[in-house]
């Protein structure tokens, strides 16, 4: 077993490592530009939107509050008529700088559960297959699972799915070489 304060070194570089390929999967490669597709008559419906008010959050249409509700003949009337969805809005311009600065903790956070589980199942101066492999196995975890709820519950394209659980390999793989690297040595 060892000790998450002496891991200190695989979590910090394993974050900066995630974050730049993260960098180079989002901004560098083409992998993600077709993920998001573009409304038809966007700025009619911009304009409705603003005209409704709405605010900041998730929502769901057609709506509904109770199983009753789903029931009714009218909400099935509405499914049926289409569109439905789930749509996420947000206030002004995307604040890049606190996201990548959220994500980069977030790395971090990923690192420390990467670290704990590790440092429980092998000791100081484990391979460097059997630390990559667990290292790997929770960042995975991590990194990639979160996509497939997205497709189950909300309509994600599953080839968009695919894609995260790609990017999600990336990172585990990258996290499980960091850690097996800089894996303390035995005393």
């Amino acid at each position: 077993m060892v000790a998450l304060q002496d891991l200190w070194l695989p979590i910090l570089l394993s974050g900066v490592a995630v974050f730049l390929a993260s960098s180079i999967l989002h901004m560098v490669l083409p992998l993600h530009r077709s993920d998001y597709g573009r409304i038809e008559g966007e700025d009619a419906v911009l304009d409705a939107l603003r005209a409704s008010g709405i605010g900041p959050g998730h929502y769901m249409f057609p709506h509904c509050t109770s199983m009753q509700d789903y029931a009714s003949e009218e909400h099935k009337a509405k499914l049926a008529q289409g569109p439905s969805g789930f749509m996420t809005v947000l206030s002004g311009p995307v604040n890049m700088g606190k996201q990548l600065g959220i994500w980069f903790l977030h790395t971090l956070v990923v690192g420390v559960f990467c670290a704990y589980i590790t440092g429980l199942s092998v000791g100081e101066g484990a391979g460097f297959g059997d630390v990559m492999r667990r290292a790997g196995a929770v960042a995975f975890a991590a990194y990639g699972l979160g996509a497939v709820p997205e497709s189950i519950w909300k309509g994600l394209r599953w080839g968009i799915t695919a894609k995260f659980l790609f990017d999600g390999l990336v990172y585990a793989l990258v996290t499980g070489a960091v850690f097996a690297a800089a894996w303390p040595a035995a005393v």
